[in-house]
């Protein structure tokens, strides 16, 4: 086994394809996102703002912040300055108030769209004007200077989820979808090569799409597999997971 390091990265669709797709790449590189996503030219893409992705936003990608990200920040300067870490924490826990209550509440596009812009958009004009202003008070490379500076620098791409009731307020799902993975690394040494990593990647979309579907993974594989020797091809798309919902055992998802 060489001895470099692969990197699994995970993509999620939006609402009109729910599915989670993972991709394999031997390297960090900026090359396999610009490959993967090469037939994208329009669209948004919510990431982490790693600068991987800069290619594919001049190109026309729209770029979506992640407010959990900004926010991770501020919780990490909070030993070292808590005044300002804290205020800026109650600030952002203010717009995932907004966005829980839609949830919760189960919330159509429109009263989302107006709780945004009545609600979420004066709170981040407050926080830009006193984030503007914190930042001549901070050393540039403490903690919350770099929490700060971190905000401000990605101001467009964090307001942007404003514009439309499919963005959301952050990447966290994308986050979940990879958690596994990391949690587990120790259990994937056995797939010691790009073939192997390649394998599982397709493996782990069919699993990961399915149970964010309400499938159960191996119930609806092997209903796939029973029907595609016989099913016409010019209805493929009546098999993907989304179209097709087989049920945990006993009516509960596992796992």
């Amino acid at each position: 086994m060489r001895g470099e390091t692969g990197r699994l990265w995970a993509y999620l669709g939006d609402r009109d394809n729910p599915f989670v797709v993972y991709d394999y790449t031997p390297d960090r590189g900026r090359a396999g996102p610009e490959r993967f996503l090469e037939v994208y030219r329009s669209g948004y893409l919510q990431s982490d703002a790693y600068a991987g992705y800069d290619g594919l936003h001049r190109r026309g990608l729209v770029e979506v912040g992640c407010w959990a990200h900004a926010r991770r920040k501020f919780h990490e300067a909070r030993t070292s300055d808590p005044d300002r870490s804290h205020a800026a924490i109650a600030r952002i826990g203010r717009l995932y108030a907004v966005e829980r209550e839609a949830r919760d509440g189960g919330w159509g596009d429109v009263r989302l769209m107006a709780a945004r812009s009545e609600r979420s958009r004066p709170v981040l004009e407050s926080l830009w004007a006193w984030l503007d202003h914190e930042a001549m008070k901070v050393m540039p490379k403490s903690p919350i200077g770099e929490a700060i500076a971190y905000a401000r620098s990605n101001r467009v791409a964090l307001t942007r989820y404003l514009e439309s009731p499919h963005l959301s307020i952050d990447d966290n799902a994308t986050e979940n979808a990879i958690r596994p993975i990391a949690l587990g690394r120790k259990n994937w040494l056995h797939l010691g090569s790009d073939r192997g990593w390649r394998t599982a990647a397709t493996l782990l979309s069919l699993v990961q799409s399915c149970k964010a579907l309400g499938n159960e993974p191996f119930a609806y594989l092997r209903d796939v597999l029973d029907r595609v020797s016989t099913h016409p091809a010019s209805r493929i798309e009546d098999l993907p997971p989304d179209r097709r919902v087989l049920p945990w055992p006993s009516g509960g998802r596992k796992g």
